[in-house]
């Protein structure tokens, strides 16, 4: 067996050697990305942690720094990004405001809506987050040529729209 072969190849080997009759392409790929996924929370993990952000606050705020300045979203955009229910993004803001992270602010434009407001402590604590978890990304990615990770970008998109159209 070469030395470069991974976990999956041995896997994959012995379902081979027991069910010749299957065709285990589908998991030459998938368990890749399955074990990168688990990488990949453990990077994000550790990126969050660091910035003494939990992974649902940074959801939340990097809607808001995408947003740009003044980083203000309704609740209801914010739904729309986070893809979470009204009740957990009611407890969310709810949080958010107790840590001092967000402000709830009238929405000048609606007497009776309210908008969230990132604040600088916020601000700080999600671009630390996301400038370590880009770094963190860029490792996992260091043993791809540029033109590699665009080729597996393109592969990925191509995968995956498949799933957000349905």
């Amino acid at each position: 067996m070469p030395e470069d072969n991974d976990e999956v190849d041995r896997i994959v080997e012995a379902w081979q050697r027991e069910r010749p009759d299957l065709s285990f392409a589908p998991l030459q790929v998938l368990s890749r990305v399955g074990r990168l996924t688990r990488h990949l929370d453990r990077a994000r993990r550790t990126a969050f942690t660091r910035s003494k952000l939990e992974s649902w606050e940074f959801d939340v705020l990097s809607a808001l720094r995408r947003a740009g300045e003044p980083y203000t979203l309704s609740p209801k955009q914010l739904l729309q990004q986070t893809l979470v229910s009204s009740g957990t993004m009611t407890n969310r803001i709810d949080r958010l405001v107790a840590s001092g992270l967000v402000e709830r602010k009238a929405d000048p434009g609606d007497g009776r809506g309210i908008l969230v407001v990132m604040t600088a402590t916020g601000l700080t604590r999600v671009d630390a987050a996301i400038t370590r978890l880009v770094d963190a990304e860029a490792d996992m990615l260091a043993a791809l040529s540029p033109a590699d990770q665009q080729r597996l970008a393109s592969l990925l998109r191509k995968l995956s729209m498949g799933f957000d159209q349905s």
